[in-house]
C-alpha cells in the first residue's frame, strides 16, 4: 500500500514529538481536556459508551470533549491531526492506521477476525504488542482498547441455498467500489458490483444486484428486508474501530490517571460490545419475522477459500510474515 510523502514526514514528526513528551513530568491539579473527533452520529453504540461511561469514569481529572458527526476534524484526517497536536483523542479504523503502516492492511482483511471475542483475544496479544508499539512511536498515537462494530452479512434477493463460495457464482453482489471491497467480493464466490449505498435499495429492488452485504443493523435501518429474500450468516468481516489519544496526553498522566483511563476505555468498549450483539441477535429474529431465511453457510469452507485467495494476492505482501496464521492461532 502506498504511503504518501506528506505522511512519511508526519511520521517522521510524530516520532521526534513523541520522545520530548516522554519526559514530561505529570499534569498537576489542572483538568485535561480530551477533545475527540469522530464522524460517529451522537446516537451511535461508540459515541453512547464513551459519553455515557468513558466520560464520568475520568472526570476527576480530565473532561471528555467528543465531537460527532465529523464536526470538528473530516473523516480519515483525525490520526494526522492526533500527531500533529491539534486533537486529542479519536476512534480509528484498521483500514485507516494501513494508509500509514500497510501491515496492520491484515486486520481490515476478511475472515481475519472470527469473532468479537476474537478481536479483543488479538488486540491483547502479544503479537499485537509491536502493532501498539509502531503506531506509538512513529505517529505518536496510543492504541486505548478495541471496538465491535459488527459482523457483515450477505443479504440476497435470490431463494437459493448459499452453503459454499462456489454457490455464489453468477450473483452480483453489490459492494463498495474501492479495490479491496471488490476483492473481498470475488473471495466470497461472487460477481462484485461497485455501486454507491444510496442506490443500493431500488437495485435490489429492480433485480439490478442479486444481494449487498452489510451488518444486520444497516439492513434494517435501510429497510433491504423489504426487497430481500435471506440473511447468510456468513460473518465475513468482523468490523472493529481503536479508541486512540495521543501519545503525548498519555505521557504526561500519572501511572494512576493513566489506569484509569484505561480501565473506562474497555469499560466503554466493552458496553457497546455487548449492546452491538444484543442488537444482532435480536435482529436475526426482526429478519425472521419479516419472512426472509436466516441460517448460517459452511462457514470453515468459506473462510480457507478467502483466505487462500488474499494470501495468494497482492494485498498480503505488505502484511508482516506470518500475521495471519499467529491470528488464527489465537
Amino acid at each position: 500500500m502506498f504511503v504518501s510523502k506528506i505522511r512519511r514526514s508526519l511520521i517522521g514528526a510524530a516520532a521526534a514529538l513523541s520522545l520530548v513528551a516522554v519526559g514530561g513530568s505529570a499534569l498537576a491539579a489542572d483538568t485535561i481536556k480530551l477533545r475527540l473527533s469522530s464522524p460517529a452520529s451522537a446516537n451511535d453504540e461508540r459515541a453512547i459508551a464513551l459519553t455515557e461511561i468513558f466520560a464520568p469514569a475520568v472526570s476527576s481529572f480530565a473532561e471528555f470533549d467528543p465531537h460527532w458527526n465529523a464536526s470538528l476534524f473530516k473523516q480519515g484526517t483525525e490520526l494526522e491531526a492526533i500527531s500533529r497536536g491539534n486533537l486529542d483523542m479519536s476512534i480509528a479504523s484498521a483500514q485507516e492506521l494501513a494508509e500509514f503502516f500497510p501491515e496492520f492492511g491484515v486486520f481490515a482483511a476478511g475472515y481475519v477476525h472470527r469473532d468479537a471475542a476474537h478481536q479483543v483475544a488479538v488486540f491483547n496479544s502479544d503479537f499485537f504488542k509491536s502493532y501498539k508499539k509502531t503506531v506509538e512511536d512513529k505517529l505518536g498515537v496510543k492504541l486505548l482498547t478495541i471496538m465491535y462494530l459488527g459482523r457483515r452479512q450477505l443479504n440476497l434477493r435470490t431463494d437459493n441455498v448459499i452453503k459454499t463460495p462456489a454457490d455464489m457464482a453468477g450473483i452480483k453482489l453489490r459492494m463498495p467500489g474501492s479495490e479491496s471491497w471488490q476483492f473481498l467480493g470475488k473471495a466470497l464466490g461472487a460477481n462484485p458490483v461497485p455501486m454507491a449505498f444510496g442506490e443500493v435499495y431500488t437495485a435490489l429492488q429492480t433485480g439490478a444486484v442479486d444481494g449487498q452485504d452489510n451488518p444486520l443493523p444497516t439492513v434494517q435501518k435501510s429497510k433491504f428486508y423489504e426487497v430481500t429474500k435471506q440473511i447468510v450468516l456468513t460473518n465475513h468481516l468482523v468490523d472493529l474501530n481503536y479508541v486512540t489519544i495521543s501519545q503525548k496526553v498519555w505521557n504526561k498522566l500519572t501511572a494512576d490517571q493513566q489506569a484509569t483511563v484505561q480501565k473506562a476505555a474497555d469499560a466503554a468498549a466493552e458496553s457497546g460490545r455487548q449492546k452491538q450483539l444484543k442488537l444482532e441477535g435480536e435482529l436475526e429474529a426482526f429478519m425472521k419475522s419479516k419472512g426472509l431465511k436466516v441460517y448460517s453457510p459452511d462457514l470453515n469452507a468459506f473462510r480457507s477459500a478467502v483466505q487462500a485467495a488474499y494470501l495468494k494476492s497482492d494485498l498480503s505482501k505488505s502484511w508482516e510474515k506470518g500475521a495471519l496464521e499467529k491470528i488464527n492461532a489465537l
